[in-house]
């Protein structure tokens, strides 16, 4: 059996590839390329015939795993469910460390992205909360506290 080598990405489709490189670019995450991609390769993997896609891969500034924002061209997206919770089926959350919780909060509140719920206390050591991202993407946000 193949064993994994290591975590490299995830991937979220959106509608508005601008307006979610603005958000993650915005919470510290670099880009490090953007482009249009079609042909038999992305046929044949994601399985969409004479599909059309154009993608940005972003990464923290520590180098780790990547998040790849994908917006459909062809064939049109399919819309999920902007005001999904947390408990809902797929990808729960992205999450990212942050230096101060309460400021990031702040300031993405201020920028149209609200908390779900509240800020957070797990046992003395982390401060924690979730965000609505662009269109609905739950994007958790920790502070180590000790």
């Amino acid at each position: 059996m193949t064993q994994i080598k290591r975590f490299d990405h995830v991937g979220i489709t959106v509608a508005d590839l601008d307006a979610a490189l603005a958000f993650f670019s915005r919470l510290g995450l670099q880009l490090e390329g953007r482009m249009f991609l079609e042909g038999e390769f992305l046929d044949t993997v994601c399985g969409i015939p004479d599909s059309r896609t154009e993608i940005a891969m972003l990464r923290a500034p520590d180098g780790g795993a990547g998040l790849e924002l994908s917006s459909f061209v062809r064939p049109e997206h399919a819309a999920g469910s902007p005001a999904a919770m947390a408990n809902e089926l797929g990808i729960r959350n992205v999450a990212f460390e942050v230096d101060d919780l309460p400021a990031t909060v702040e300031q993405l509140d201020a920028d149209g992205y609200p908390l779900i719920g509240g800020i957070g206390e797990y046992q003395g050591v982390w401060r924690m909360a979730y965000v609505r991202g662009p269109e609905g993407i739950i994007v958790a946000l920790a502070q180590r506290i000790s």
